[in-house]
């Protein structure tokens, strides 16, 4: 008989918890039937209600017992090498954000510009998981999700200048 784990309880929450951000911010969250590296997809709104061009990437992790390092300045989460060499190509924003279930927050990370240079992710071969590190200073609240969006509208910015 299936079982709802204490996992899973706390995976629903983490999604729940960014997609209410997103809602806050006046963006919308969609949702991907299946995770393959990415949980939501989030398109964003003018001033005055009008859609943008674009959308940026959301993966979700989870956790009772947040990982820190280097005095608690950074969280510790471990990704799939696979799915990192996947956000590496993307042309629009990839956010990794890590949920703290014990202390209702969230953490975030753009992951193109935390690798800016980062072909070894993309050709080379190594374990097949490995820890990125997201700053405790980036919480993820709906006024992230409004910077989060100025990122994505500086990239459409230069791929409009590049047509």
């Amino acid at each position: 008989m299936a079982r709802r784990t204490r996992e899973h309880v706390i995976a629903d929450l983490a999604v729940n918890f960014v997609e209410r951000q997103i809602l806050l911010a006046g963006a919308t969250p969609q949702r991907m039937a299946f995770d393959y590296g990415v949980d939501l997809s989030v398109s964003t709104f003018a001033e005055d209600g009008e859609a943008e061009t674009g959308y940026f990437h959301i993966q979700v992790k989870s956790t009772e017992k947040l990982l820190t390092v280097k005095n608690g300045t950074l969280v510790r989460c471990r990704v799939w090498r696979h799915h990192l060499r996947r956000w590496l190509s993307e042309p629009m924003p990839v956010i990794v954000v890590v949920y703290d279930a014990g202390n209702d927050k969230a953490y975030w990370l753009h992951v193109q510009g935390a690798f800016p240079h980062a072909t070894r992710f993309r050709l080379g071969a190594g374990t097949a998981q490995l820890s990125l590190h997201l700053p405790t200073s980036q919480e993820f609240t709906a006024a992230a999700v409004l910077g989060i969006r100025k990122l994505k509208q500086s990239e459409i910015e230069r791929v409009e200048r590049e047509i």
